[in-house]
């Protein structure tokens, strides 16, 4: 389980494999005294298990293996070396829980179609401005998606702005942007999407009532 915090920028150093199983190797500077095999950690949006692990300087180096339904399902089969990836950890007993909660479990994949930058109203010249991204979701899962509710894309928990048929949007503030993969995302680009885990969990038993 995770919030959609970021805690790293990983980049991914090698790809090894095919369209039934890849191991990524992937560098972070996450403490490798701190690792062990089989932690699950969310690499921008999916969950994947750590296979292995080497110190490296300032962090480690991690590999992880993907399988065919997630190279079918995500991003994760477009991964290539140099690759920036959002990383967060799983989990622990009393960790706050600053996002949402997330399971790393990929339901599609949503396009961006439009990226605006949003100037603050403050007059200050120094005032760095937000970016605002419209997105085209996939049609089934756009019943999850409301207004003012949660998303998951590319492993960071964001709130979204606006939603219209498959299409919504999310607001990025400048220090988003910053942390994370985020500000090199461009018109064009696929991110992996999580709906929220209690929408998805509500239109189930909505459907099982009216059945």
């Amino acid at each position: 389980m995770f919030t959609g915090l970021v805690s790293d920028v990983g980049t991914v150093l090698s790809v090894e494999g095919d369209e039934r199983l890849r191991r990524i190797r992937i560098r972070s500077s996450y403490d490798p005294a701190t690792l062990a095999l089989g932690a699950s950690i969310a690499c921008s949006g999916p969950c994947l298990t750590v296979v292995a692990i080497e110190p490296a300087p300032q962090g480690c180096i991690f590999s992880v293996d993907a399988a065919a339904e997630t190279l079918a399902r995500t991003t994760v089969v477009g991964w290539a070396e140099g690759a920036r990836l959002n990383l967060e950890r799983s989990l622990k007993i009393g960790d706050e829980l600053g996002g949402h909660l997330v399971t790393g479990h990929v339901d599609g994949v949503a396009e961006i179609v439009a990226r605006e930058s949003v100037t603050g109203g403050t007059g200050d010249p120094q005032w760095s401005p937000s970016d605002r991204f419209l997105l085209r979701g996939p049609s089934s899962v756009s019943r999850f998606i409301a207004e003012k509710g949660s998303v998951c894309l590319d492993g960071t928990s964001l709130t979204v702005n606006s939603i219209d048929g498959d299409h919504f949007s999310v607001l990025l503030i400048p220090h988003t942007l910053e942390v994370t993969t985020w500000g090199e995302r461009r018109i064009g680009d696929r991110l992996n999407l999580e709906v929220d885990l209690i929408a998805r969990y509500a239109a189930r038993l909505f459907e099982k009532r009216a059945s």
